[in-house]
């Protein structure tokens, strides 16, 4: 029996829509083809979302065709057919011969299309940052008459401004993101496994909020004294203890799309030198939620809170945030002193205000947000405390 398309993230009007602007890209760039690799940019532009990753496989799009076309392991594509928008003719499988052969692979495929298409002398974009050099040669060496333009992050720079029904969605996946961090400070309490914690956070993830359940499960960090000055961690086979502070930072997901948080938990009352660094900044938070607004920059944004902390005596060496969305940070701008990117409506960040000042001691502090016509909406909803636990 013929499988049938389950739900889409999104309307196929979505997706065309994305494509439209990745095609007027395509267009100032002279270019007819671009076939895409970055595995968050295939969602963007697909739907497809399988974690398949590891094996040759990409979209490609033609200024001259409504729809993409994707090219996957043969096992992947039953998954595109359940989550894009695709008719089956667009969707091509390779088989399975062509998996760990030193010869052929599935980049192979992708260039008898090209070939199939009239690509062989026409301008074929590529996504050379997400392309392996391997590969790129391959493509190169067998199109020889083709003109190949350097697409990197192209579409990931679209991708940052997103549309009202991306915002509802990383809304959704912050709020569920809210009620994992709130969870936390139901069940950490000493003797407790860091394991049997992250369990109760992961079934969070999982189960959701508000009849919104969530769809994958990335990012869970955790630390807890004396190793909270490490930045990017995961759980330990310890266990939490009296007048042990706890660093979190997870990220709950809806439809491939990330809201991201961090909070602090101490269990037990804070040190002294914790509540100054927390103080100092929750401050900075509120200093940058006054910048926020179409037409500043990322600059702006990052040393609105540079500058207040610096005024309590405290320093941040690491950026301030990221945009967020597909697969959690999207490579683009930054909120850094210096970036000039400048903010527009329906941008979304990850407001990452994580301070880690020795080896053996850090904080953290984090929302999500989105840039709106007037000036900021924060997604993300949990206290912003130190969770005092006992």
């Amino acid at each position: 029996m013929p499988i049938s398309k389950g739900p889409q993230a999104f309307p196929r009007a979505e997706y065309l829509r994305r494509l439209a602007a990745v095609k007027q890209e395509m267009e100032q760039r002279d270019t007819d083809t671009l076939f895409v690799t970055d595995s968050s940019n295939m969602t963007y532009l697909t739907g497809y979302a399988a974690i398949s990753a590891y094996v040759p496989q990409g979209v490609v799009v033609s200024i001259y065709d409504e729809e993409p076309t994707i090219i996957l392991r043969r096992m992947d594509t039953p998954a595109a057919i359940y989550q894009t928008f695709l008719e089956r003719d667009k969707i091509i499988g390779y088989p399975e011969a062509l998996v760990g052969s030193s010869d052929k692979d599935g980049y192979d495929v992708v260039i008898d299309f090209l070939n199939e298409i009239g690509c062989a002398s026409r301008a074929i974009g590529l996504e050379l940052n997400s392309l392996p050099a391997q590969s790129a040669e391959k493509l190169k060496t067998r199109l020889p008459n083709a003109k190949f333009v350097d697409f990197s992050r192209a579409v990931t720079w679209i991708r940052i401004v997103k549309s009202d029904l991306e915002v509802e969605v990383i809304r959704e996946a912050a709020a569920i993101a809210d009620a994992a961090i709130l969870r936390a400070a139901e069940v950490i309490r000493p003797g407790l496994r860091e394991a049997d914690a992250i369990a109760e956070i992961a079934g969070t993830l999982a189960r959701g909020v508000n009849g919104k359940i969530g769809t994958r499960i990335v990012n869970i960090n955790l630390c807890s004294s004396p190793r909270t000055g490490t930045s990017h961690i995961l759980w330990s086979e310890d266990i939490f203890r009296e007048g042990s502070q706890i660093n979190i930072e997870l990220g709950g997901v809806r439809h491939t799309y990330c809201g991201a948080i961090m909070r602090t938990f101490s269990i037990g009352a804070p040190s002294d030198r914790l509540r100054r660094l927390h103080d100092a900044e929750a401050e900075g938070l509120e200093a940058v939620l006054n910048v926020v607004r179409p037409g500043a920059t990322c600059s702006d944004v990052a040393n609105a809170f540079y500058r207040s902390i610096e005024k309590r005596g405290f320093k941040k060496e690491s950026r301030c945030g990221y945009p967020i969305g597909i697969n959690w940070m999207e490579h683009t701008a930054s909120l850094k002193n210096g970036d000039m990117t400048v903010l527009k409506p329906n941008m979304t960040f990850h407001l990452m205000l994580g301070n880690w000042i020795e080896e053996d001691f850090g904080y953290v502090l984090s929302e999500t947000f989105s840039v709106t016509e007037t000036g900021i909406d924060v997604l993300t909803r949990a206290p912003r405390k130190i969770f005092e636990l006992s």
